[in-house]
């Protein structure tokens, strides 16, 4: 299976939600995985095992910095046969 790309959005339910979802975005860089902070999600780059536990630990960052919930949406690409698809390769057309 090849790299894949996941979107992510965390949205908790806090007093502070910028600083709740601060803490998400620190558990995806402490991934290691490449990864770009955009206006309505976070894009990770990785094989699949590894983007969903990225997104558990995001999901459960948002928990343990003190919301009272949280949901998390995340969106999958792949490419089939388990060729690499990267966020490169979703935006080269636009860029």
């Amino acid at each position: 299976m090849g790299k894949m790309v996941m979107g992510i959005q965390v949205m908790p339910q806090a007093e502070a939600t910028y600083d709740v979802v601060d803490r998400a975005i620190a558990a995806i860089a402490a991934s290691g995985l490449p990864y770009e902070v955009t206006p309505l999600e976070t894009v990770v780059e990785g094989g699949l095992d590894e983007l969903l536990e990225v997104a558990k630990a995001a999901h459960r960052a948002c928990l343990d910095a003190g919301a009272r919930s949280v949901i998390t949406h995340i969106k999958l690409a792949e490419r089939a046969e388990g060729a690499d698809l990267t966020s490169d390769d979703i935006m080269a057309r636009y860029r």
